[in-house]
This record gives structure tokens, C-alpha cells and sequence, in this order.
């Protein structure tokens, strides 16, 4: 937010080429409205909802709110100066050469580490249906998507767009379907009415540990809303782009989140036995919809598809934009004739096959902890965001600068946004099944740290 340049216009070595603006607005507009809705939400719904009963509502709500606070902060900094660096870069100008290595590092593994995981996911159920090698699967479809990646931005932003649209539209006919039901005018549907909200032992069944449980796993499910300012940094017009996209961030949280958590607290109990088998199902299962399961399988098909294009997209610029900064292989900064860092697609991909010939090679006790840390870098993430947007503002103020974008009040909605952030990392230290990734992040976070510190000395 201190430079009227971003960190790419600033590179005036030939060894770096410029990515190109392939990205159109209809694209940027799409990408941000799917993108909220991962395939962990179709996922992993279900065991924020064991966990809290009918109140991960209010887990939900509460982590949605500091998600909006943190993008509403993003906001300001991405129109103020887009980059595809994004949060990454405003925390260099911000803190120093450290911050911005470190945290640029953290989500270049956060993105690496998500496409194995997605893969997997996606090869058990296309192996099923196949009856081949989930491993093969999951290796086939991380070359497919990085070569559609490789060709041109264009390919991500088409196949972003289709995949956006079609989740957007499976949630809002789930969505419908389910007002249906609880209206009692859906003539298959074995339940009806929001009993289900306080019948089953009451709204909050599991108490104040529920809750916070619930919400650990809420907060990971709205990770990758930011993805929006590193992909509209490839439009013709970034700035229009991020606000629009940005601005709309409440209402989609409403309608996609909250509107089908309700759907799904209100026809299923939260202790059923059908939950098992996912939320999303076993509500369709109540509705009486024939072929749930398979829809379902289907549609996260789609989330993991979108998911995956989306985690080497990010990846590859995030990995360009450290490369700009020289915190990366220069090569990772050399671009094709069509605009595309195809080096760094290719390492991100590259990092991601070995992870997930891992998981199927290498003992779980090895793995599981490495790719549980990316649970806690979306907090580390929100945190860094924050302090950025503290520290800029203030610049800018002294300054004396105008901003686009402002981010209310500031500066007290913007530090308690900061002790909120890190009471939920206190939460996860409490809550159990989060201590491990909490260390193991704790640990990685430091010694990245710790390298980024000696880099900016030796640079001084």
C-alpha cells in the first residue's frame, strides 16, 4: 500500500517475464463466488456439525465475521497496490524482506500441500467408479490440470468458471429444495419443519467446547477467499475486480454457507447416524431425492476439480511473486509467450505428486503431521494480513495518501480483529486433535522465519 508500483512493475531484469491479463471480469467475478465453497466444505461439514449440533450456526457466524474483518483488510491493501503476491508482498513492504519471505512460503506449501489431499479425495471416488488405482487417479488428474494451467491463464479462468458455476448452482438447488422441505411442500421428503434445531437434546447439545470445536473447523472452510486478490492481479483491471468481488463477500457467506448449514441442521439431527456418510447426503437422503449418494460424489468431484486448478494457479504466482523478490529460484520468475510462470507451475505440481506418492508410500505417523500444518498457516495468514493492513495504513496516513478502499473503523476494529486471531490459535491449543498441527506450524513457521531474518540481514 506505500508504492504506486506493484513488485512485478518494478522488475526490470530480461531473465523476468510479465504474467499476462487473460483474466476477464466475468471470470474474476465467478472465481470469487465459487470459491467459497471448497470440496472440504461438502466434506467436512459433517464434523462441525457432530461436534456443535444446531449451534455451528453460531460457529459458523463467528468465523465468518473475522473473515469478513480480514478481507475487508485485504481489500484496502489489494486496491491500493494489486500484486500476486498479494498479502505476501504488502507484509515485506510492511515488516521487511522476512515477513514477506516467510509468509509467502507458508502458503506456497499451504497450496502444495492442498492438491494431494484434493486428489486423494478425488481418486477414491473415481476409482471406485473406475476401478483403478486411486493413486494413478490422483496423478493423472494433478498432470491434467497442470497442463491445462501451463497453456494459458485463460484455461484456468474458463475452467474456474464452469467449475464455480456448476457448485454455485448444485448449492442454491440444495438450498431451494431444502426450503422445500422444511415448508412441507416436498412431497418425498421424510422431514419437514426446524424441530431438529432444539429437539435433539437442544441448540447447543455439546456446550461451549462443541462450539469451539466447530469453529476451528468453520474458519478452515472459508480459506481461499484471498485467492481472489492473486488472480485479479491477471485482469485488465485489477482494482475494479478486487472491490467488486471483495464487497460482495457477505452475502455470499449468507446464501452458500449459512443457507445450507441451516437446510441441513434443520431436516437431519445432528447426532444421526446418516452423517456419516456426509451432510450434504444424508440431508438429500431425508429429502427423498433419488441418487443422493452419487450426486453428491459428483458435485465434490467438481469442488476437487475446482479446488486442485485453483491450488496450482495460486501456488505458481505465489512462487513468481517470491521469485520477483529473489526469495525463490530465478527461474520460478521466467514467464512463457503466453504470460504463464510455467517453471513455477511446474515445481508447485511437481511438490504436490511427491506428497501424494507419500501418503500412499510413506508411514502416516510421517505425513500426517506435515500436512495437518495447513490448518493453522490460514490463521497465520489472516494474522499476517492484519498487521500489515495496521502498519500501511498508518504509512499512509502519514503520508497523506488517498485510499480507494478503506477499511472501517480503524484502529480499533483492526486490533481487535488481532486478538481475535490469536485467541483462535489459543482455541486450537485447547480444543483437542488441533496440538499437533498447531506445533508442527509453530515449528516450520519459526524456521522460515528465521531464514527470511538472516536474508534481510545479509541484505543490509
Amino acid at each position: 500500500m506505500g508504492n504506486t508500483l506493484s513488485m512485478e512493475e518494478k522488475v526490470t531484469s530480461n531473465r523476468h517475464g510479465r504474467l499476462s491479463k487473460g483474466l476477464s471480469s466475468k471470470q474474476i467475478t465467478m472465481i470469487s463466488i465459487g470459491g467459497v465453497i471448497g470440496a472440504g466444505f461438502f466434506v467436512g461439514s459433517a464434523s462441525a456439525i457432530s461436534a456443535a449440533g444446531p449451534a455451528v450456526l453460531i460457529s459458523f457466524g463467528i468465523a465468518a465475521v473475522l473473515v469478513i474483518l480480514v478481507m475487508g483488510m485485504l481489500a484496502e491493501l489489494a486496491t491500493a497496490n494489486p500484486d500476486t503476491g498479494s498479502f505476501s508482498t504488502y507484509a515485506h513492504d510492511a515488516m521487511g524482506r522476512w515477513a514477506g519471505f516467510s509468509i509467502g512460503w507458508l502458503y506456497w506449501w499451504f497450496y502444495v500441500s492442498v492438491i494431494p489431499l484434493e486428489a486423494i479425495v478425488a481418486s477414491d471416488i473415481l476409482g471406485g467408479w473406475l476401478g483403478v488405482p486411486s493413486m494413478a487417479v490422483g496423478a493423472v488428474l494433478i498432470i491434467t490440470l497442470t497442463c491445462t494451467n501451463i497453456l494459458s491463464v485463460k484455461n484456468f479462468g474458463t475452467l474456474e468458471y464452469w467449475f464455480s458455476l456448476i457448485k454455485v448452482v448444485t448449492i442454491l438447488g440444495f438450498i431451494v429444495l431444502g426450503g422445500l422441505a422444511i415448508a412441507g411442500l416436498l412431497p418425498s421428503s421424510s422431514a419437514s419443519g426446524v424441530g431438529h434445531l432444539w429437539a435433539d437434546g437442544g441448540f447447543a447439545p455439546t456446550g461451549l467446547p462443541g462450539i469451539a470445536s466447530a469453529l476451528v473447523l468453520a474458519l478452515f472452510s472459508f480459506t481461499g477467499m484471498e485467492i481472489v486478490t492473486i488472480a485479479a492481479a491477471e485482469s485488465e483491471d485489477p482494482r475494479a475486480n478486487i472491490r467488486r468481488a471483495i464487497k460482495s463477500v457477505v452475502w455470499r457467506m449468507l446464501i452458500f454457507y449459512f443457507g445450507s448449514i441451516f437446510v441441513i441442521v434443520s431436516l437431519v439431527a445432528w447426532n444421526s447416524p446418516r452423517l456419516e456418510v456426509g451432510s450434504f447426503q444424508s440431508a438429500l437422503e431425508v429429502m427423498g431425492i433419488p441418487g443422493a449418494a452419487t450426486i453428491i460424489q459428483a458435485v465434490i468431484l467438481v469442488g476437487v476439480a475446482s479446488t486442485l486448478n485453483s491450488a496450482i494457479f495460486t501456488a505458481s504466482r505465489m512462487g513468481y511473486s517470491l521469485a520477483i523478490r529473489r526469495d525463490a529460484p530465478r527461474s520460478w520468475a521466467s514467464t512463457s509467450a503466453a504470460g504463464v510462470p510455467k517453471v513455477s507451475v511446474l515445481y508447485a505440481s511437481a511438490g504436490a505428486l511427491i506428497l501424494l506418492v507419500a501418503n500412499y508410500t510413506l508411514p502416516q505417523s510421517v505425513l500426517v503431521p506435515l500436512i495437518a500444518t495447513i490448518g493453522t498457516i490460514a490463521l497465520v495468514m489472516y494474522l499476517v494480513i492484519a498487521i500489515s493492513h495496521v502498519i500501511l495504513r498508518k504509512r499512509a496516513q502519514m503520508q497523506g495518501r488517498e485510499l480507494l478502499v478503506k477499511f472501517p473503523g480503524f484502529p480499533l476494529l483492526s486490533y481487535l480483529t488481532i486478538l481475535a486471531i490469536v485467541a483462535f490459535l489459543v482455541v486450537m491449543a485447547i480444543v483437542p486433535g488441533h496440538q499437533t498441527e498447531l506445533v508442527v506450524s509453530a515449528i516450520l513457521t519459526v524456521a522460515l522465519v528465521v531464514v527470511g531474518v538472516i536474508l534481510q540481514k545479509r541484505d543490509a
